[in-house]
C-alpha cells in the first residue's frame, strides 16, 4: 500500500459527481490514501446533495467566471485548478468523462508533471461536433492521461485503436452503475431521500409516464422546437415528465410545452429524486449520456435524442433507438417501445464494482 498517497479528484458538474461519488467513497475507505476533492463550480447548485448524503465534502470549491463563454470558463478553470494543485502537490489526479472541468484539470496536471487517471475513458462518437464540446475534451484527456479506465470493451477497443498503450488501459465497468446501486440502497433505508419527486409521482400514480431530459448544446432552437412538438404529441398517449435543465435555451422547450396538459415540467431534481422517477417511468427520451446507461441498467427502453451516440452498446443490444430531433422519428421510436414489453435490465455497463477496481489500480501503481 502507498502510505500517504495524495490523490486529488477534480469535478464540477452533476454527472461527474454522480459517477465519482463511488470512487471518492472507495478512496475514503483506504487508510493509506490522502484523498482530496476540488469542486470547480461548473454546475454550481447541482449535485452537492449527493456528496452530502455520502458524507463527502469538497476541500476546495472554486468560483467559475460567469463571462466569456466556454473560453472564459476554461481560462477560469485553468487558473483555479492550477492553484489547488500547487497547494496540494498531489501524486496523481482523477478526472471523469468529458467536461471542461475534466479537460482543464488534465491540462493543469500535464503542465505540472502530475499523472492523470481518466475515469470513463475511451468513449467516442466519431464526430467532433456531436457532442460538442465534449467529444473534443475526451480526446484531449486521452492524450494526457496515464491511466485509462474504460467502462466497456468497446471503449477499450477505441483506445487501443488510437494506439493508447494496452498496459495503461483497464476495463472496469462504469461507475454510474456503482452510484445507482449505492443510491438505491440508501433510498431503501431512508424514506426522507428523494422526496422532491413525491408531487409528480402522486400526480401520475397508477399511470405510465415517459421521462424526458434535453440539454445538449448542439440542439439549436429549431431542434428544441421539434423535440417539444414531438413530446407534446406523445403526451396525448402517455404522460411526460421533463426536468428542465438550467441551460438558458431550455425556455424554448418549456414555453412550447406550456399548453400540453399531460406534460409535467419540473425543476432539476437531486439524484435521489431523479432515480425514483427513472425507477417509475415506462420509457426514457434523452440526449444525456449517463441517463442512457442508467436507463438500460434498470430495463427501460431509451429514445436517444441525438444523431450519434458514444454508447453504441445500447443500440446493439436493442434497448435504444437513435432518432436525433426528427419529430416523426421520435414518435415512431417511442410508440414502438410503448407497444413492446419492457426490456430486461442489461449489465452491459458494469456490475457495480468499478470504483473498487479503479482505486486498486491507482494504489498498486502509484506506490
Amino acid at each position: 500500500m502507498a502510505d500517504g498517497l495524495r490523490i486529488l479528484t477534480v469535478l464540477g458538474t452533476r454527472p461527474e459527481i454522480v459517477k465519482l461519488v463511488p470512487v471518492l467513497c472507495a478512496l475514503r475507505d483506504d487508510a493509506g490514501v490522502d484523498s482530496r476533492l476540488c469542486h470547480t463550480g461548473q454546475h454550481r447548485d447541482l449535485g452537492f446533495g449527493l456528496l452530502d448524503a455520502f458524507g463527502l465534502r469538497a476541500d476546495d470549491t472554486l468560483h467559475r467566471s460567469p463571462a466569456g463563454g466556454l473560453s472564459g470558463l476554461f481560462a477560469s478553470l485553468l487558473t483555479g485548478i492550477g492553484g489547488v494543485m500547487d497547494r496540494m502537490r498531489p501524486d496523481c489526479i482523477i478526472v471523469q468523462g468529458d467536461t471542461a472541468s475534466a479537460a482543464a484539470a488534465a491540462l493543469c496536471a500535464f503542465h505540472r508533471g502530475i499523472p492523470v487517471a481518466h475515469v470513463e475513458a475511451g468513449l467516442r462518437s466519431g464526430d467532433l461536433s456531436q457532442p460538442w464540446p465534449e467529444e473534443g475534451y475526451r480526446r484531449i484527456i486521452t492524450q494526457l492521461a496515464r491511466w485509462h479506465f474504460a467502462p466497456t470493451p468497446a471503449a477499450r477497443a477505441n483506445l487501443l485503436a488510437e494506439n493508447t498503450p494496452a498496459a495503461r488501459v483497464y476495463m472496469t465497468g462504469n461507475t454510474v452503475i456503482d452510484a445507482q446501486r449505492m443510491a438505491r440502497e440508501m433510498l431503501r433505508r431512508d424514506s426522507a431521500l428523494g422526496t422532491a419527486a413525491d408531487g409528480v409521482l402522486a400526480r401520475f400514480a397508477g399511470r405510465p409516464f415517459a421521462l424526458a431530459t434535453v440539454h445538449r448544446r448542439e440542439h439549436d432552437a429549431a431542434a428544441l422546437r421539434a423535440i417539444a412538438d414531438a413530446l407534446c404529441t406523445l403526451s396525448r398517449e402517455i404522460a411526460i415528465v421533463l426536468p428542465a435543465h438550467p441551460r438558458p435555451q431550455s425556455h424554448i422547450l418549456t414555453e412550447r410545452l406550456a399548453d400540453c396538459s399531460d406534460v409535467a415540467v419540473v425543476p432539476p431534481f437531486d439524484y435521489f429524486a431523479f432515480l425514483r422517477l427513472l425507477d417509475a417511468c415506462r420509457i426514457v427520451l434523452t440526449d444525456s449520456g449517463g441517463i442512457q446507461e442508467e436507463a438500460v441498467a434498470l430495463g427501460r427502453g431509451v429514445v436517444v435524442l441525438r444523431d450519434v451516440t458514444e454508447r453504441g452498446e445500447i443500440l446493439h443490444h436493442g434497448q435504444a433507438s437513435l432518432v436525433g430531433h426528427d419529430e416523426t422519428a421520435i414518435l415512431g421510436a417511442a410508440r414502438a417501445m410503448l407497444a413492446a414489453s419492457m426490456p430486461a435490465p442489461d449489465p452491459v455497463f458494469g456490475d457495480g464494482h468499478a470504483a473498487r477496481r479503479i482505486v486498486a489500480v491507482l494504489i498498486r501503481e502509484s506506490s
